[in-house]
């Protein structure tokens, strides 16, 4: 029996740093019980497609120096559709029926959240991105 649902929110990390209140507005709310967990679970993936990216782009990245790197993956995500499109859809891809519905609901804010905590979260591990990283990373 297929029971896409309840499996793709039992693998999803269960996160209590993030919690939700009645005030939220319905994307706060979606970034909180959605997004942030799937975020979670796929980062070794998210990780292993920025070094891929890097790597596909002479590995320029990898000889910055770290503040030049913020940057980097900033100017990726933001100007990069066809990689921005690749990110948002291992994001996205990872959603119940449901979760799915309330996105196209409202897929233009939730995109730019979802953008803007991908970047947040390279750049919080810009320190273990690295040329030789993919292999550790998996």
């Amino acid at each position: 029996m297929n029971d896409r649902h309840n499996d793709l929110l039992r693998i999803r990390p269960q996160l209590k740093k993030h919690q939700t209140f009645a005030t939220m507005t319905a994307e706060e709310r979606f970034q909180n019980e959605t997004i942030r967990p799937v975020l979670k679970l796929q980062h070794p993936l998210l990780m292993a497609a920025f070094i891929n990216y890097a790597n596909k782009h002479k590995g320029v990245f990898f000889t910055l120096p770290v503040d030049k790197r913020l940057s980097y993956i900033e100017a990726a995500i933001v100007k990069d559709q066809k990689f921005r499109n690749s990110l948002k859809g291992m994001l996205i891809g990872q959603f119940t029926l449901i979760e799915y519905e309330q996105y196209i609901a409202n897929s233009s804010k939730l995109n730019k959240r979802m953008m803007n905590l991908v970047i947040t979260r390279l750049q919080d591990h810009v320190q273990v991105l690295e040329s030789d990283a993919f292999s550790k990373v998996v």
